[in-house]
């Protein structure tokens, strides 16, 4: 798999990442045994990817614990990324005090002495100006060598503008996928930083993969989307579908769309299961024509009215 430089970091990562959040998450994705999690873990760096995207609160720790147990090994093949202010316990914390708590758990449950990567895990939006002292102890555990870098886990082209511009920020991973493209405009950003950029939610949630329609229903933290937005969402692929009607792997297309912004450097679907695995392993083979790029931006810009009417998550 090819693999890209991650802003002005230094790292180069694969194109696709494994975004841990469902590794043994029995509350939101179905469940996944521990012999699963590591036998996927081991396929997935067979199969080119070195990016590992993790947080505390995925599967209540056991995200971070299957992964150091995973990884301890070949600790300096891969690329680590946690994150910071969602507590495992449910309630959200950016204190300085709990930023040297959080940290060291992670390090340790994660079995390493640094993080390649840590960001601030979808702050309140006064972060952004870069004045709470969490950043300055983010500068220190830098200077000690427990993280190498650091930036922030964000959803908005606003919020990109506001954090690369007011912190040290290096990294950020942003909500980017077909149906939310409000980041993209803030690539010329990016590019003036040199900043590293991880698209999460790549595939929003499963929709992307043409899977489910207007009768599908859902649990956990997918249930948050209304019958009426089912049924948007459903309508929605639909019409992607259309546009695409020559392709048959509307996830490739999904992520190929994304790949094909340089701004990106790394995109991390989620996978439970070695068929997913298999397929967005897959996915980089698959590239769009400027004129079906294009397709997929004006799409969102009709759809979002300009950016003005973004869909709900």
């Amino acid at each position: 798999m090819d693999r890209r430089k991650l802003g002005s970091t230094g790292l180069e990562v694969s194109e696709i990442g494994y975004g841990a959040w469902q590794l043994c998450n029995s509350d939101s994705w179905g469940g996944m045994d521990d012999q699963t999690a590591l036998r996927l873990i081991d396929e997935a760096i067979d199969g080119g990817i070195n990016l590992f995207d993790t947080a505390p609160n995925y599967a209540d720790t056991k995200s971070e614990r299957i992964l150091g147990k995973a990884l301890e090994r070949r600790r300096d093949k891969v690329v680590l990324v946690s994150k910071f202010g969602h507590t495992p316990e449910g309630p959200k914390l950016f204190s300085v005090d709990w930023f040297w708590k959080s940290l060291e758990a992670s390090l340790s449950r994660l079995r390493t002495d640094y993080l390649d990567v840590l960001l601030l895990h979808n702050p309140p939006s006064d972060f952004y100006a870069g004045t709470d002292p969490v950043w300055a102890a983010m500068d220190e555990a830098k200077a000690q060598g427990k993280i190498r870098h650091y930036g922030a886990s964000l959803d908005f082209a606003a919020e990109v503008r506001d954090c690369l511009s007011n912190t040290n920020s290096e990294v950020l991973e942003v909500l980017f996928n077909v149906f939310h493209q409000d980041v993209r405009h803030s690539f010329d950003t990016v590019r003036s930083h040199g900043a590293g950029i991880i698209a999460k939610v790549p595939l929003d949630s499963g929709w992307l993969t043409g899977r489910f329609d207007a009768n599908s229903r859902f649990e956990g933290i997918r249930a948050r989307w209304s019958e009426e937005e089912i049924a948007q969402r459903a309508a929605l692929v639909s019409e992607i579908e259309s546009l695409f009607a020559d392709r048959s792997e509307l996830a490739h297309t999904a992520i190929a769309y994304l790949l094909s912004y340089d701004e990106v450097s790394c995109v991390i679907p989620g996978m439970r299961t070695q068929q997913q695995l298999m397929s967005n392993l897959a996915a980089p083979d698959c590239s769009l024509s400027p004129a079906e790029k294009m397709k997929l931006e004006v799409f969102w810009d009709q759809l979002t009215e300009n950016g003005t009417k973004l869909l709900p998550w």
